[in-house]
């Protein structure tokens, strides 16, 4: 009996598997062969490229009725295709719905994505998120996450320049359950997503460059502080050694 259902389990991962490969490769020809939809990407990613939250919240405004739905695909698009800058989608939500509407759509689909990259690590394994990612991100995020575990979550939701997409990745990767990741991920994400989204439905103007400034000097501090954390860890293990 106990046979049975492991094969069954075996075969429904398979089976899940090559569900997920199907869909990852229809969308990869659809890019290749379907004029339309590689003009539409290419447009999209040039957009998070020009780093200007303006522009994309023109694009989502244009699609009138439909823009949350657009505003939800996008945030899952950029967080599948690491690592393209959520946070000028979540000004732009704010900007474009109001702070606290446009905090609850930047929230929810940013789960969502997170939720799809971690379901897509532990489905297909390593090497494929080595090709949505690269190894030597990978790589340095493994480290991390094995050294701070959950907390290497709820820093990484904190710092608007990383991108926790990889996280999500690495944390499929690993034995930690899905309900673990998504409470961690919600906790640490819905802090910065309020801040980031009060700020955003303020910008205009000449503020956008200030904000700008102010969230890189964030950005650069907190690196600076994990690195310091990390030196000291490793100083005070070398003594005890």
């Amino acid at each position: 009996m106990k046979e049975t259902n492991k094969e069954t389990v075996k075969k429904g991962k398979w089976t899940l598997r090559i569900m997920v490969i199907l869909l990852i490769l229809a969308s990869i020809l659809s890019y290749f062969l379907v004029p339309s939809v590689k003009k539409e990407a290419n447009k999209i990613f040039a957009m998070f490229a020009t780093g200007d939250f303006e522009v994309i919240k023109n694009f989502v405004a244009s699609y009138g009725a439909y823009a949350a739905a657009i505003s939800f695909l996008l945030m899952i698009l950029q967080s599948v295709v690491a690592p393209l800058p959520a946070f000028l989608l979540t000004f732009a939500n704010a900007n474009l719905f109001g702070w606290w509407q446009g905090a609850i759509l930047s929230w929810s689909s940013a789960m969502a994505g997170a939720a799809l990259c971690f379901f897509i690590a532990r489905v297909l394994g390593r090497d494929v998120v080595i090709k949505l990612t690269s190894k030597g991100a990978l790589e340095s995020i493994d480290k991390f996450f094995n050294k701070y575990g959950k907390q290497s979550i709820l820093i990484a939701r904190l710092l608007p320049f990383v991108s926790f997409d990889i996280v999500s990745y690495a944390a499929g990767l690993t034995g930690m359950s899905f309900l673990q990741f998504f409470i961690a991920t919600g906790i640490g994400q819905l802090p910065a997503t309020i801040i980031y989204s009060y700020v955003g439905g303020m910008l205009t103007g000449g503020a956008k460059m200030l904000v700008t400034g102010l969230f890189i000097l964030f950005a650069l501090s907190a690196f600076v502080f994990l690195l310091r954390k990390i030196y000291q860890d490793r100083d005070k293990k070398k003594k005890e050694q």
